[in-house]
């Protein structure tokens, strides 16, 4: 069977998905798509603009049309269906015939008929090449209006806000989102929008466009008022693209969009429609959960598979510009004899609105403004129609008095509940793949796919897994160990608030025994992340693992390596040269580094204190190489060299490893700073990035290059190097706070259950009231700095340690080398007996 797809984007992709994973040999797909890439994330569009590429935003996984039996053609206008003849026209004159067509053709922007919405500078949202033209404009701009105040126009207006525009948004209704929220929630969306600086004009019927007098564009409004601008984007709707439906005969709805069955099948049964084109029961849906629902049902349909497209809630929850807003089920109380609870919170600008039945036991609807945390528990209520508390105004009031608010709980849930909407994910898959082993988050997702697309499910999915493994009677605890009834972050906050100094006196006081590998270290660890003490201190020795013991890393031959410092990658002539000599004088093997510096291997344990004494004397500092924290801050020459250049990143880098070179964290960490959107330094692959922009500086976080890959997060755009600094402090602070034993930023980020969002409350907007206090810790870290090995040379107790035995000073006869490309390396087992290895080094 011979299917054909025209269109390529979200849904139709989701589609081809689920035809993938299906694995019928008989198939053969054939896919037409209009635009010139393949399917992008249409729903994070506007991250473009804050440095993400087309390839970030691509839906397509690497080798997914590495096969025979599926073909994806790209600029492939389809101009006419043949019905008849089973066959579809492309705009070069080619003709693809069909056993089965797929019409996933999506949208297009209305566009008012405004006299004047047809000038140069005046664009639609839709595609990158639209997001490219915007681009150029607003590189020449210094104002943009969006038309239109739905969920869209909105996102349009953070993108204008995103170019470093003075933004408006003009609504022809009188409230922003009049669709989704009421009349309070739009004037708290309003008021938080108006507070980022965006000019907010509702009630406006634009008439024309015209020449402004000092901007390109003058919008001329009915009640004689007027808005100048430079850059104008409609964003004022969709209209489904059902052209070549409607030329071709099938049944096209009064309004629009193409009819489709419960199968999605149209008038023609050979002929299916999904997603923003298609017309199911009189409505048209226009956001992309009930697509994918479509692409499935449509899938299997054609698979053979008895199942049907029932509709879908088209509940929503977005941050729009920071702000949180989520809409349920009937936000307007449009159900008769419905009433509501309202709560509305001035001062913190919050809203919160349920909407519940007559007889008041069934949750009908929801509005969520400014903090939409209830948001997933709201919509299970009211989707699996769980009864409600005897009082349901508690589950929208703040906490008081000590009380909790009253929670839904997930036991509730039938097993048939829509956990996530993005891939089709219940509960009760969930459940069944917690009892098949999947014990873990991480193991759920690669598992089920849950929380793997927009994330929104991840706390809920939580909520399913630990509850499933109390079910099977696995204790659901984040203990340490045996020896202490705490995870990390408590006994974290243990030492820091009651002032404990070493591990003995924490033993004592909040755990048993006499510890053990994985609580001594993680104890040191705190104690230096809390207090910053040298960790060679008598105290702390003796908790320390081998690499922190002698202060590098413990090689598989039982040398050690050497690292010196490199801040940002720059070193002096004069300094390669020490390095040079030092390196020739102990007879170690060099190579650079991913990170920028020289590594130096093969030192003997006797011999580290001598080669730190010359390469301080040099002026190089402990590179840190051997302990959780600051690793390197790679940069690009930058602005200093480089024609593209944008931004000083080896200015900034420097700066910034010297300002956290101290900082002992719960895993190691590594910095990128790139000097312009090239990314020369990978910024985006690191714990902390960097990309300069003509504004000023992108800041990434979460990143992680290693054994699994994760693409750092946008936290924010445009920044000042102060206000870099200032973020950062606080961004990695409440890391070194929060984060689990060995936990790097990246899976850290991916436990956080609020997420990005989450993240960038506490980190922006200062959502827990901490950011002084993490601020003043970190500089805490950056005023009692001191070189780890400076002090250990120094010190004679602390060098006296520095030997192979404990009662003689004779070096270790096992340490034995061979000549390898003008270096040395370790003597493999059979070396040593068959080859006489080249003198150790002095």
């Amino acid at each position: 069977m011979h299917i054909v797809v025209i269109g390529h984007g979200m849904v139709g992709h989701k589609f081809l998905e689920t035809l993938a994973a299906s694995g019928r040999p008989d198939l053969r797909i054939t896919v037409l798509g209009e635009e010139p890439r393949p399917a992008y994330d249409r729903v994070h569009l506007s991250e473009f603009f804050a440095g993400k590429s087309a390839d970030d935003l691509s839906l397509v996984a690497p080798g997914f049309f590495d096969r025979e039996d599926m073909v994806l053609r790209l600029n492939a206008k389809v101009v006419g269906i043949d019905r008849a003849a089973q066959s579809v026209t492309l705009a070069d004159g080619s003709a693809v015939a069909y056993d089965r067509l797929v019409l996933a053709t999506g949208s297009y922007p209305f566009v008012p008929p405004v006299p004047g919405a047809d000038r140069k500078d005046c664009f639609v949202y839709r595609t990158i090449e639209d997001l490219e033209a915007m681009q150029e404009c607003g590189a020449r701009s210094k104002s943009g209006v969006v038309i239109g105040g739905g969920l869209l126009g909105l996102e349009c207006a953070k993108a204008l806000r995103d170019l470093g525009l003075n933004a408006h948004v003009v609504e022809f209704a009188p409230r922003l989102m009049a669709v989704q929220v009421d009349d309070s929630g739009a004037r708290v969306l309003r008021t938080r929008i108006e507070e980022l600086g965006v000019g907010v004009h509702t009630g406006k019927n634009t008439l024309a466009i015209v020449d402004g007098e000092d901007t390109t564009h003058r919008m001329q409004f009915a009640d004689g008022t007027h808005l100048d601008t430079d850059m104008i984007v409609f964003s004022a709707g969709i209209r489904p693209r059902d052209e070549l439906a409607r030329a071709s005969g099938l049944e096209i709805g009064a309004r629009g969009g193409i009819v489709i069955d419960d199968r999605c099948q149209t008038s023609d049964p050979h002929v299916y429609a999904i997603g923003e084109c298609a017309l199911w029961n009189g409505q048209l849906y226009g956001l992309v959960a009930p697509g994918y629902d479509m692409a499935r049902t449509a899938a299997r349909h054609l698979l053979g598979t008895e199942c049907g497209f029932v509709g879908a809630d088209m509940s929503t929850k977005l941050k729009l510009m920071g702000v949180d807003v989520a809409s349920i089920g009937d936000a307007h109380g449009a159900t008769p004899g419905s009433r509501s609870y309202q709560f509305l919170d001035e001062r913190r600008q919050t809203y919160r609105k349920i909407v519940v039945s007559s007889c008041g036991k069934y949750l009908l609807g929801g509005v969520l403004v400014g903090e939409a945390s209830a948001y997933g528990a709201l919509l299970q209520t009211m989707l699996n129609k769980i009864e409600l508390p005897e009082a349901p105004e508690y589950l929208i009031l703040p906490e008081s008095g000590g009380a909790a608010r009253p929670a839904i709980g997930v036991d509730k849930l039938p097993a048939t509940a829509q956990v996530c909407s993005c891939n089709d994910v219940s509960k009760g898959a969930l459940c069944e793949a917690v009892a098949g082993g999947a014990t873990t988050i991480g193991a759920l997702k690669s598992c089920t796919s849950a929380g793997t697309a927009c994330g929104g499910c991840v706390p809920l999915v939580t909520q399913v897994l630990n509850a499933e493994l109390k079910k099977l009677g696995v204790a659901v605890n984040n203990h340490l160990c045996e020896h202490f009834p705490y995870s990390r972050q408590e006994l974290y906050h243990l030492v820091r608030v009651e002032g404990i100094k070493d591990f003995g006196e924490l033993l004592a006081r909040h755990g048993k025994g006499l510890g053990c590998d994985v609580c001594k270290p993680t104890a040191a660890n705190i104690l230096a992340s809390v207090w910053n003490d040298f960790v060679l201190k008598p105290k702390h020795a003796s908790l320390q693992d081998s690499n922190d013991y002698f202060l590098g890393n413990i090689q598989k031959d039982g040398t050690y390596s050497v690292v010196p410092r490199m801040p940002g990658g720059e070193v002096t002539a004069d300094g390669l040269i020490a390095v040079g000599m030092v390196a020739k004088k102990y007879g170690l093997y060099t190579k650079i580094t991913g990170g920028q510096r020289v590594d130096l291997f093969g030192a003997r344990v006797d011999q580290l204190p001598a080669i730190w004494e010359e390469l301080i004397a040099a002026g190089f500092e402990s590179g840190h190489a051997y302990g959780k924290s600051l690793r390197t801050v790679k940069s690009c020459v930058g602005s200093t060299w480089c024609r593209f250049g944008v931004g000083d990143s080896v200015g900034f880098a420097i700066a910034l490893e010297n300002r956290y070179k101290g900082l002992r964290a719960p895993h190691k960490i590594k910095f990128g700073v790139s000097g312009c959107t090239r990314e020369c330094a990978e910024a985006q692959g690191k714990d902390v990035g960097l990309i300069a922009t003509d504004k000023g500086w992108n800041l990434y976080v979460c990143g992680n290059g290693g054994m699994k890959p994760r693409h750092a997060e946008l936290i924010a755009s445009n920044l000042s190097e102060e206000e870099v600094v200032r973020l950062t402090d606080r961004f990695l602070m409440f890391y070194v706070r929060t984060a689990e034993r060995l936990q790097r930023t990246s899976t850290w980020r991916e436990s956080l259950e609020g997420g990005l969002d989450y993240l960038k409350a506490v980190v922006l907007d200062d959502s827990l009231g901490i950011a002084q206090e993490l601020e003043a810790q970190m500089q805490h870290v950056v005023d009692t700095y001191a070189c780890e090995w400076k002090e250990a040379v120094t010190d004679p107790n602390v060098r006296r340690r520095f030997r192979h035995f404990v009662n003689s000073t004779q070096v270790d006869e096992n340490v034995v080398f061979v000549p390898e490309r003008g270096q040395v390396r370790p003597a493999t087992f059979d070396e040593r007996r068959r080859v006489i290895p080249i003198a150790t080094a002095a």
